[in-house]
């Protein structure tokens, strides 16, 4: 009978491995189109980190996204969501309410309230630490690791 088993075994392995493949897990962290992100949404949930531009092939634009991408690992951590909007014809939600002019790096808190407005590019370092200093990040923070106090 153990041959049996291990033959019935066999046989179903494939099923549980298409099974496992198709169990959907947590999105990868990546840049988000401002026309898929509702801004309302995100209150209290993630801190919004929006890249405006007129165009995608703006070099601050290119430049900004290749130093964001070095290490998506520490904005997730900091519950951040990348929203990028480089169609200024298409008028999105995030442009209206934080009405841009042209390249803009727009750092905002959870509460929805622009904190940090930058006209150029700015490094991941200086982006996570401005993240940081913000309150409702050093209250999650202290959440996490309550000796630090």
């Amino acid at each position: 009978m153990k041959p049996l088993h291990a033959l019935v075994f066999v046989a179903l392995l494939p099923l549980i491995a298409v099974a496992e493949a198709t169990e959907e897990g947590p999105a990868p962290f990546g840049p988000l189109p401002a026309t898929e992100v509702a801004f309302d949404e995100q209150l209290y949930v993630r801190r919004p980190l929006v890249v405006f531009a007129d165009s995608p092939n703006d070099p601050n634009f290119v430049r900004q996204m290749d130093l964001l991408s070095r290490s998506y690992a520490d904005l997730e951590e900091r519950d951040v969501i990348l929203v990028i909007d480089t169609d200024p014809a298409a008028r999105s939600e995030w442009r209206q309410k934080l009405r841009p002019r042209g390249f803009s790096l727009v750092i905002m808190d959870k509460d929805l309230r622009p904190v940090i407005r930058k006209p150029l590019p700015w490094d991941l370092r200086e982006i996570t630490h401005a993240i940081d200093r913000l309150p409702l990040r050093r209250q999650e923070i202290l959440e996490r690791n309550p000796a630090g106090r």
